[in-house]
């Protein structure tokens, strides 16, 4: 996969460069370039931003360096061979980030990502996208953030990534659910067990115990997500004994 960033702050995407998402840099399972789109004004000052039409508070981004920006990115990734693919504007305004939007991305061969600053973007940028994504009902100063949890998010997912296959499936909001708990070495930690399912060897027992527990968790944690699954029979079977025991428990 190909991303391309276009920002006012390249030096931001340094952290990229780090740990799983930098592995995946260096074995050519990633490639990522981040472009600064001042380097596209046309303007003697090298101005990205102007105050906008009828008045208000703050400035907008232009549109003349995103539009050349976009051009110049776009060329020099298709005569790489990468496809157009899709170009994300990161803005308060778009659709949640979720686990899903990352795995349909994931499916990409070339993200784009545009991070806005100072008050906002010139409309007609918009022409240029076709994703809006927000991270959160709150303002951030810039997109740099969001894009670079988005890359993140979206690069765990490519084949061999993550090196272990099995890993990112059972993440949790992947299934739908929160993930269940988990334990390490030694089997006894200051009187704190491990429980006795998970080193009894029997792995159907050690997969059901798990969708209990995500079940179990979810409920507690996250009770919302619950409304929006299409749960089996055996789990909704599963979530009454489990709230049937959470009541007899605060009895």
């Amino acid at each position: 996969m190909r991303i391309d960033v276009l920002s006012l702050f390249p030096d931001m995407f340094g952290p990229l460069h780090d740990s799983i998402v930098g592995k995946a840099l260096d074995r050519d399972e990633l490639e990522v370039e981040v472009t600064d789109f001042r380097q596209y004004s046309t303007n003697k000052h090298g101005n990205v931003d102007d105050y906008p039409f009828g008045g208000g508070a703050g400035m907008l981004l232009q549109a003349q360096p995103l539009f050349d920006a976009m051009a110049a990115t776009q060329k020099k990734a298709q005569d790489l061979g990468h496809e157009k693919g899709r170009v994300i504007l990161m803005d308060p305004a778009g659709v949640p980030f979720t686990q899903k939007v990352a795995e349909n991305f994931a499916h990409e061969d070339h993200l784009t990502f545009i991070c806005g600053h100072y008050e906002g973007y010139d409309e007609r940028i918009r022409t240029l996208v076709t994703d809006e994504i927000s991270m959160g009902d709150y303002v951030l100063t810039g997109g740099e953030l969001p894009a670079m949890v988005m890359i993140d998010a979206i690069s765990r997912l490519l084949p061999g990534v993550l090196g272990n296959e099995e890993s990112a499936p059972g993440d949790s909001f992947s299934t739908g659910l929160l993930e269940y708990p988990q334990y390490t070495r030694p089997a006894d930690f200051r009187g704190m067990k491990v429980p006795d399912v998970l080193i009894s060897g029997n792995h159907q027992k050690i997969d059901e115990w798990r969708e209990i527990q995500s079940l179990k968790r979810t409920l507690l944690r996250r009770p919302d997500l619950l409304e929006k699954l299409d749960l089996t029979g055996d789990q909704k079977r599963k979530l009454r004994d489990i709230q049937i025991d959470l009541d007899d428990n605060q009895q």
